[in-house]
């Protein structure tokens, strides 16, 4: 795979970057519907493949914020086009790599030393490369280990990389520009934390401690003398990472066992920690040759309040769900409905998210749910696509929901999306036995 010997890390540079991206798009509509003059029949499948390509590639070269946009849309399964999902997903743990030489520069600026300096053994080619970080193998004292170094100026480029993506998240996800800084601030906080790697240490320690007693799971060390701001030393792990493990023959049984081990360890951090590991991506596990279920990144830690977790939850029971009474005033304390809605506002967000909950709570709903029920994620993508094309949903008064609906519902998105993966057919309630 081709390097990188540097990164755009001024405004200036990412800003030219994301414009010259933004006219490669351009190019591609004129092209599509110069076609389509020609061909009426033409179907978007061409567009989608190009832009998606075009964008991806911009945003891979800039890393940090950029990418870690990409990477978040690519668990969206059921709101873009495959040709999006499939370039994206490539942003969770397959990216060009830092080169050998900035590599060690960017080691001696973050950590003091050079590499070989610190390690009796350091590879300088990545193993892995993502959005923030990039993965190296390394050997100290007869013990291998995993170094997470961060590329360089990601941590200063997020407030303006998102000011340039802003517009971008606001036309494509029917974002009113009023009331949206709360949103947009509750993804920068979580960005910036992301690139605090000792604080992300710390995270670590804290989740790997409190979940060590979930059957099937399994952590990394994490070493305090060996990481700093910008670095992170833990065990090398070994295992597959969960989406190629997903493309393998494995048994129902097997899917059952880890799909297990997901829930249970999500379930315990909601219910029992109040506070979850809110990045489920495929890059984020491994699973080893015993088919245990390895968690290898805690960057994104997203803390429940209780003003929150309460009436999120209630929501799920079906028979709350479906007291038209109760049901309105949990949608007034999640901030579903505003103060300064009309009736026929109310009525018809009470109607679309009642339909929502009903469908997306399904998974709580018994004391057993198959996730790899191919009728609930086409109900799934049917809702969606009724939404995203509602005339009427966009003419709606401003922006609804709780801040903290970003990083919970994409938890429940992304593990509902690997539980999907791995065909698995999850014991509901099991974790309660955790909580004891």
């Amino acid at each position: 795979m081709k390097t990188l010997d540097k990164i755009p890390t001024s405004k200036l540079g990412r800003t030219t970057k994301l414009v010259s991206t933004g006219a490669k798009v351009g190019t591609n509509y004129l092209k599509y519907y110069s076609k389509k003059a020609f061909n009426p029949e033409l179907s978007r499948d061409e567009l989608d493949e190009s832009n998606a390509s075009d964008i991806y590639d911009g945003l891979k070269s800039l890393k940090g914020s950029a990418l870690k946009v990409a990477q978040m849309l690519s668990m969206e399964k059921s709101l873009l086009p495959n040709a999006y999902v499939e370039k994206f997903s490539l942003a969770q743990f397959s990216v060009p790599p830092l080169s050998p030489p900035l590599v060690r520069k960017t080691f001696k600026k973050y950590n003091g030393q050079y590499p070989e300096d610190l390690f009796d053994q350091f590879t300088s080619q990545s193993v892995n490369a993502a959005s923030i970080g990039q993965v190296h193998k390394a050997e100290k004292d007869g013990k291998k280990l995993a170094i997470k170094i961060q590329y360089p100026g990601v941590a200063d480029s997020i407030s303006s990389d998102l000011k340039m993506v802003k517009p971008i998240a606001i036309k494509m996800f029917n974002i009113k520009e009023k009331d949206s800084d709360k949103y947009f601030k509750e993804v920068e906080d979580k960005l910036l934390e992301e690139t605090d790697y000792i604080l992300e240490v710390k995270q670590s320690k804290h989740i790997s401690e409190s979940c060590k007693h979930i059957e099937g799971l399994k952590f990394p060390k994490y070493y305090e003398d060996l990481s700093s701001e910008r670095i992170i030393t833990m065990d090398w792990m070994d295992g597959q990472h969960l989406s190629e493990f997903a493309k393998t023959d494995f048994s129902q049984e097997v899917g059952n066992k880890l799909g297990q081990t997901l829930w249970n360890f999500y379930m315990f951090q909601m219910h029992g920690l109040k506070e979850v590991h809110a990045d489920p991506h495929p890059g984020n596990f491994l699973v080893d040759k015993d088919n245990n279920l390895i968690a290898i990144d805690f960057g994104c830690i997203k803390k429940v309040p209780d003003d929150f977790y309460i009436p999120y939850f209630e929501l799920s029971n079906p028979k709350l769900l479906n007291d038209s009474v109760f049901f309105e005033k949990k949608l007034r304390e999640l901030e579903i409905l505003r103060p300064d809605d009309s009736k026929d506002e109310v009525k018809y967000f009470t109607a679309l998210f009642h339909e929502m909950l009903s469908l997306f709570t399904q998974p709580f709903h018994g004391e057993e749910f198959d996730f790899g029920n191919d009728e609930f994620w086409s109900k799934i993508s049917n809702l969606s696509e009724k939404y995203s094309s509602d005339t009427q949903l966009r003419k709606m008064n401003g922006n609804r929901g709780s801040k903290h609906f970003i990083y919970i519902n994409r938890t429940f998105f992304g593990l509902y999306n690997l539980l999907n993966d791995l065909r698995a057919n999850i014991k509901v309630n099991q974790y309660k036995q955790l909580l004891d």
